[in-house]
């Protein structure tokens, strides 16, 4: 499973030199599905329940399952890129929101909230505690800074099946839901709107926007509990190396490897 989270780990990293105004989210799923087949591994998202593409491409106030189109991203744009692979009969699948060029500064701070509070929820998932425990944790971090958290679409269990339980919500309460297990393994993605947390499903089945039209930025890690702790098995390394962002976020989830 770490094999197939790593591929689409380097994928990530690979379009993060390629998001720029002027580019089509089309061209990018292209350069997507040829380097995930490239690593010996198949398209994850392309056919699943009859998604027509490799990869979800959400811009702006669109939350997620996104299509990929002709149309050219902008200058200040933001764009949520949902990546799947399937690789020895596991899954990997995890989502990183990209600033095209500039951004404004409520829209900055959106995505770095929304990434903080990826790491605030995976703290939670460990043995003994619950569903719940991260999904409080999420919640409460996010709607500390006026943020909308997303109800309807939720995390979920990984493995051979793109969706497997427990679903993991991104809101609730402490002490509820399935208890956490040595060896579980499970995607972690926090939606969060700039407004509300309420959203519109699209007539074409898949693109899911926010009600009031304002920006939803969307992260996602695959994680499992190795020695009772939570050990990330995707990295946002290849991006951050492709950005030039430094950071040790991730090093406190990697103690166990």
């Amino acid at each position: 499973m770490r094999e197939s989270a790593l591929i689409v780990s380097k994928t990530l990293g690979m379009l993060a030199k390629e998001v720029k105004p002027g580019i089509s989210t089309l061209y990018l799923d292209k350069l997507a599905e040829d380097f995930i087949r490239s690593e010996g591994a198949i398209p994850g998202f392309l056919g699943l329940y009859d998604f027509p593409n490799t990869l979800c491409m959400s811009p702006n106030s669109q939350v997620v399952h996104g299509i990929p189109n002709k149309k050219p991203l902008l200058e200040g744009d933001i764009i949520s890129i949902d990546c799947g692979a399937k690789k020895n009969g596991f899954y990997g699948d995890h989502a990183y929101t990209f600033a095209v060029g500039e951004i404004a500064a409520e829209t900055k701070k959106l995505l770095e909230v929304t990434r903080e509070s990826l790491y605030v929820g995976i703290r939670e998932f460990k043995v003994g505690n619950r569903v719940g425990d991260v999904g409080f944790a999420i919640q409460k971090f996010t709607e500390d800074h006026g943020y909308g958290v997303v109800r309807e679409l939720v995390g979920h269990g990984l493995g051979r099946e793109m969706h497997e339980d427990p679903e993991m919500p991104n809101y609730g309460k402490r002490g509820r839901g399935k208890k956490f297990t040595e060896g579980m393994v499970v995607a972690i993605e926090p939606m969060t709107n700039l407004g509300t947390h309420k959203i519109r499903h699209h007539n074409d089945g898949w693109t899911i926007t926010t009600l009031d039209s304002k920006p939803s930025a969307h992260f996602e890690h695959n994680i499992a509990i190795v020695n009772g702790k939570p050990e990330l098995l995707s990295t946002f390394k290849y991006v951050h190396e492709a950005l030039g962002i430094v950071t040790d976020e991730e090093e406190e989830f990697r103690t166990n490897s």
